[in-house]
C-alpha cells in the first residue's frame, strides 16, 4: 500500500487555515481602525490647531464624544438675518407686535395711500381719507410711517400726520396755506389757529427749519403761540411783515422781535418797545413770537 505522504489537507482544515490567517489581517485592520482616531482625538486634546484637521477626516462616529467639533449650529445662530432682509421689511412677529402695542392716535391731514411695508417694492393696499384719525405703532421707515389699519400693520408717507384734527373751516386766504409742512410734531398741542400760522409761514419761509410750539409755560402753554426760530435780522422782520400783513386772516393776537411788540388792536402805535427781560431769548432777539386769539 503506497503511502500518501503528500495528502492533500482536508477542505475543511484549508478553510480554517486560511479563516485563520484572514482573521489575523481583519483583527490587524481593526487595530489600525481603532488606533487612528485615538491618536487622532489624542491630538486633538493636546493640540488645538489639529481640531479643524481631525475633524475633517475623522468620521462623526469617532468625534462623537468631542460634539464641540462637528457643530453646525452655531455658524446659523450668530448669521444676523435681520441683515438680510430689505429696508423697511419687518418679520411676522416684529409687526404683530407693533400692532400689538400700538396705542397714539393721530390724524391726517390729506388722503394717503396705504402701503404693505415701507420698502420700495411695497405694494399699494388702501387709502386713507384726509381728517381720519389713524392709529399709529411709532415705527418709521424710509419715509414712511407704520399703522394699524383693520388690525394689520400699514405705511403711509411720513410728514402728513397731525396731533389735533385739522379743522375743515379754515380756508388758506391768498399767500397762506393750509398744506402740512415737513416737520407735523410741531403741531403736537396746537390750536387749528395756531397751526394755521404754523403752515402758513412754514411754507412762505422754506427756509426756517426750527420752530417752538406748545410748552407748558406762558402763552404756549395755552396752544395759541408759536417760535419762529432765526437770528438773521432780514430774515425775521420780513417773517414779522409778513405776519402783520396777514393779522386779520390769521386771527392774530400779538407777534414779537427783537425785544418790540406788535398788536392788531394797537396797531396804530406800530412795534412797542418792551422791558428789558434779561437774555436774548427773553428780549427775542433769535426767533419771532407769534401767538392767535
Amino acid at each position: 500500500m503506497a503511502t500518501h505522504r503528500h495528502k492533500r489537507e482536508p477542505t475543511a482544515r484549508r478553510f480554517a487555515a486560511l479563516t485563520g490567517k484572514r482573521a489575523l489581517h481583519i483583527a490587524a485592520g481593526a487595530a489600525v481602525a481603532a488606533t487612528v482616531p485615538a491618536v487622532g482625538l489624542g491630538i486633538l486634546a493636546s493640540d488645538p490647531s489639529a481640531k479643524a484637521v481631525v475633524a475633517h477626516r475623522a468620521s462623526p462616529l469617532a468625534l462623537s464624544s468631542a460634539p464641540q467639533t462637528v457643530r453646525e449650529a452655531p455658524i446659523s445662530r450668530t448669521l444676523d438675518r435681520a441683515g438680510l432682509r430689505q429696508p423697511g421689511t419687518t418679520s411676522g412677529g416684529e409687526a404683530a407686535l407693533a400692532v400689538a402695542r400700538a396705542h397714539t392716535r393721530r390724524w391726517t391731514t390729506t388722503d394717503l395711500n396705504l402701503w404693505s411695508s415701507a420698502s420700495s417694492g411695497a405694494v399699494q393696499v388702501g387709502e386713507v381719507a384726509s381728517g381720519h384719525q389713524v392709529l399709529v405703532t411709532g415705527r418709521t421707515a424710509d419715509g414712511r410711517v407704520e399703522l394699524v389699519v383693520d388690525g394689520k400693520s400699514r405705511w403711509v408717507t411720513s410728514g402728513y400726520l397731525a396731533d389735533s384734527k385739522p379743522d375743515p373751516g379754515i380756508t388758506a386766504a391768498a399767500g397762506l396755506s393750509m398744506a402740512p409742512c415737513p416737520d407735523p410734531a410741531v403741531e403736537h398741542g396746537l390750536t387749528p389757529g395756531a397751526v394755521y400760522v404754523y403752515r402758513s409761514v412754514c411754507h412762505a419761509f422754506p427756509q426756517i427749519t426750527s420752530y417752538g410750539g406748545w410748552s407748558p409755560s406762558g402763552e404756549h402753554a395755552s396752544g395759541k403761540a408759536i417760535d419762529i426760530m432765526t437770528s438773521d435780522v432780514a430774515l425775521g422782520t420780513a417773517i414779522a411783515d409778513f405776519l402783520q400783513a396777514h393779522a386779520s386772516q390769521l386771527n392774530l393776537y400779538d407777534v414779537i422781535w427783537r425785544q418790540h411788540i406788535w398788536t392788531p388792536v394797537r396797531a396804530a402805535e406800530g412795534w412797542r418797545f418792551m422791558p428789558d427781560r434779561g437774555s436774548i431769548t427773553a428780549n427775542h432777539y433769535n426767533h419771532v413770537h407769534v401767538s392767535v386769539n
